[in-house]
């Protein structure tokens, strides 16, 4: 049997290392472990069931993404809209997609946390000769200018966070439903 290194056996070690990932509990908005010069309002730790998540702008923010993601009951909500960068949630109803769409200046980063789908894409909205089955801990990248949708083909709601650059939707964007998205875009 082989020894445990002096650092892992060394309890002051031990209390060191616990003392920085104790914090690391939070379902998905995290507190800083450090006093924060923009003040703690920017950060907040779990909200209350049923209370809905908000875009924290362009201020610091450590998150964990699978649970927002796991736990967003909205079509889309926008978390965090940057200069260069937006991330949002999605959660897609059984059977419905995200939209044909296209974004003539912004390149996507879309990862499946729950659910299955199938993704297509092509240089135009007739022709998508890309098709690929995804799953669970799968990453779509989306090219500026690609035509695209994911629909969900599986028997629960596909839960999606977006990472879209530069920024697509406006700060603050909620979409309760896929109507209230497209109503939202005319």
């Amino acid at each position: 049997m082989q020894a445990l290194p002096q650092a892992v056996s060394n309890p002051a070690y031990s209390y060191y290392v616990w003392q920085l990932y104790r914090n690391f509990s939070y379902p998905y908005f995290r507190q800083p472990a450090y006093p924060s010069p923009y003040g703690n309002e920017r950060f907040s730790s779990q909200p209350a069931a049923g209370t809905a998540m908000k875009d924290y702008g362009k201020q610091p923010l450590v998150s964990n993404i699978e649970k927002a993601t796991e736990q967003n009951e909205t079509f889309r909500t926008a978390i965090w809209t940057g200069e260069h960068f937006q991330v949002t949630v999605m959660s897609i109803p059984v059977g419905s997609d995200i939209g044909l769409e296209v974004h003539p200046h912004t390149d996507q980063f879309i990862r499946i946390e729950e659910g299955q789908g199938l993704v297509q894409m092509g240089k135009s909205k007739d022709r998508l000769d890309y098709q690929v089955a995804a799953g669970e801990g799968d990453a779509i990248m989306v090219p500026a200018g690609t035509w695209h949708n994911v629909t969900n083909t599986g028997d629960k709601p596909l839960k999606v966070y977006v990472i879209y650059a530069p920024p697509q939707h406006p700060f603050g964007t909620v979409h309760p439903t896929k109507a209230d998205a497209e109503a939202a875009e005319r």
